[in-house]
């Protein structure tokens, strides 16, 4: 796939099984393909990981990028398995000659490079030249890692610069976005567990995309990868930057609320997960904003004591017992091309 330009933006994950073990990470893969991952990255820590790298990719469908630290073999060796892309920092891969080792390859096999440079790892000099980690520190190190590739005449490069401090990563990428025409990979980083991780990254991520920054992203969670895309889907919705699939909105609920609306949502949240619709499901629970709510979807769910009605495309199609509500939507979804209007 081509990323940059005017190309859409690529969501991107990476595995936390044991690269050596293909078979555990190709069961992964598949999950995130499936979740609608375009990019994964996996880590390539030592000779064995590098060489499970042919029988991984003959079981996938997406792009796959070897992640390397410090030994510029496994680079190589890597490209000479069939990784689609490498992502190293040219500090840590060893000398020059090492490094100019990995570019020969990448440029023989015209394989990208994605440098990457995280606030965490920051030059010693750089942080005593602005007095700590910054946000010009990290653009100064990336262009610094980019210009040592570009010594050696090659320039399919990506870039990533990445911060725990999203109002850092957000001002990095603002400032490096204006001093290069690279594709950026933008994220931010160690942004913590499901719930906290999902908060700081919509609001970096939002801010950053907003300002037309950004070719690929990952949402970086600790926790299962396939919620990473979850979440970079719904980021990318919001700020209008995708469209496709079915986005629900449901009540935050309240005293009138007559069914167990919270379980419910949850579910029919995860359910239409299966379905490749471009639609809106409401899932409401009273009359006070239900039924205008389930109007303006395509879909809606308004409940009431124990009983829901069924909304399609502003009409009020059936009235149906609290413990049916979640089969009969699933119906209407399984039934909407048929429902649609001229067949």
């Amino acid at each position: 796939m081509t990323i940059g330009g005017n190309q859409p933006i690529a969501i991107q994950s990476m595995t936390n099984t044991k690269t050596q073990d293909a078979e555990a990470t190709v069961a992964q893969i598949l999950r995130l393909e499936r979740a609608g991952c375009q990019i994964v990255r996996c880590t390539v820590p030592d000779m064995e990981a590098a060489q499970a790298l042919p029988e991984i990719k003959k079981k996938i469908h997406i792009p796959l990028v070897a992640d390397i630290h410090f030994d510029y073999r496994l680079a190589i060796a890597s490209m000479e398995n069939g990784a689609d892309k490498i992502r190293i920092n040219p500090g840590n891969i060893g000398s020059a000659e090492n490094l100019k080792a990995v570019v020969d390859v990448a440029r023989d096999r015209n394989i990208p490079i994605r440098v990457g440079v995280n606030s965490g790892s920051l030059e010693k000099g750089l942080v005593e030249k602005y007095g700590g980690v910054t946000a010009e520190g990290l653009v100064e190190s990336a262009l610094d890692k980019v210009r040592m590739i570009e010594d050696y005449g090659y320039q399919n490069l990506v870039i990533s610069i990445k911060s725990s401090d999203v109002l850092m990563c957000v001002r990095a990428h603002e400032l490096i976005s204006a001093r290069t025409d690279y594709p950026l990979h933008v994220g931010i980083t160690e942004a913590g567990t499901v719930q906290s991780g999902n908060i700081k990254s919509a609001i970096g991520l939002g801010l950053i995309l907003h300002q037309g920054i950004g070719d690929t992203i990952r949402v970086s969670l600790t926790g299962d990868p396939v919620e990473e895309i979850r979440s970079a889907k719904m980021i990318l919705r919001t700020l209008g930057l995708r469209q496709g699939g079915i986005e629900v909105v449901s009540c935050p609920t309240c005293g009138r609320t007559s069914i167990d609306l919270i379980s419910l949502a949850n579910q029919v949240e995860t359910m239409v997960t299966e379905f490749p619709l471009n639609l809106k499901v409401a899932v409401m629970g009273c009359v006070v904003n239900g039924p205008g709510e389930a109007r303006e979807a395509d879909i809606g769910i308004c409940g009431g004591r124990g009983e829901g009605l069924i909304i399609r495309r502003g009409e009020v199609i059936r009235k149906v017992l609290e413990k049916d509500l979640l089969g009969a939507l699933r119906y209407e979804l399984e039934h909407w091309k048929m429902a649609e209007p001229g067949n």
